[in-house]
């Protein structure tokens, strides 16, 4: 006799969708070896989606929404699922990263999570610890589904140039990550500005931040440290990072110049003909 491993469905939205998938599954009348086949997945992988040891992908759902005709409901759970795979203390994050109606942000060193590609995320969530490293970077690239919403945020992002010149997974990674800036270059609701070497001392030396606003209730900053995070509403902290990022926008390069610093960096520091990779000191 085989053994099923019973699951709870209450115990994580992971274990839910499993729950959900076996469901689906069974009341169509098919073994994990026939839908994997009809969705041109292994028979062992939906097994392990079902028992909640594998994580699902945006792929891996709407193919078995579209063979079962569930009308969507495995890929809004993804939602759910992706979210509660975030660390603890950056789920309250990812969740004002949804409600926002506008989000403003100051990167130092690195281009913001919501702008990175699947590439240059890798490379920085794999630089000490590459277990599970693809769940982690497909949990990470679906916060970027914000972007999608009928009404998305407005989307602020100042980058220190640290951001463009710091090579992160080489070459081809930093190329393909500016040209994914550069692609937002003509939407009105997700601007990118860079904050040049050239500006001299400025008003985020004290580090990186993002501030959220909402149409009703009190925006909120946060900050990030060495595996917490920090959000607050105290109006205080609000009004002098609110005051910093003013002063922020003023120093840096204003759009249409921020794009062409961009493309400068692009092609003559990752360029194919670039000569960064021989020169270690360029």
């Amino acid at each position: 006799m085989t053994h099923i491993n019973v699951l709870d469905p209450g115990a994580s939205p992971l274990d839910y969708y499993g729950f959900e998938l076996r469901r689906l599954r069974e009341a169509a009348g098919l073994t994990q070896k026939q839908l994997g086949e009809i969705v041109n997945y292994t028979g062992s992988l939906v097994g392990q989606i079902e028992t909640a040891r594998k994580l699902p992908t945006e792929a891996f759902s709407e193919r078995v929404d579209a063979a079962l005709g569930t009308g969507g409901v495995l890929s809004r759970l993804l939602v759910l699922v992706l979210r509660s795979q975030l660390p603890a203390w950056f789920q309250q994050v990812a969740e004002l990263q949804t409600r926002a109606t506008e989000v403003l942000c100051f990167e130092a060193q690195i281009v913001h999570g919501l702008l990175q590609t699947s590439a240059y995320a890798r490379s920085v969530l794999g630089l000490l610890d590459d277990a599970d490293l693809d769940d982690r970077t497909a949990v990470r690239l679906a916060r970027q589904r914000i972007f999608e919403k009928s009404r998305p945020p407005v989307f602020w992002a100042i980058l220190s140039e640290a951001a463009l010149r710091l090579r992160i997974g080489g070459n081809d990674v930093m190329r393909e990550q500016l040209a994914r800036l550069l692609a937002f270059e003509h939407n009105p609701r997700v601007n990118v500005q860079v904050l040049p070497f050239s500006a001299g001392a400025h008003a985020g030396m004290t580090g990186s931040f993002d501030l959220f606003r909402f149409p009703s209730d009190p925006p909120i900053v946060y900050t990030e440290g060495y595996g917490s995070g920090h959000p607050t509403a105290n109006p205080d902290t609000v009004q002098d990072c609110s005051l910093r990022y003013d002063h922020l926008q003023a120093a840096a390069l204003s759009l249409r110049d921020s794009a062409e610093l961009i493309r400068h960096v692009m092609e003559e520091r990752y360029g194919e003909r670039s000569h960064s990779e021989r020169d270690p000191v360029a």
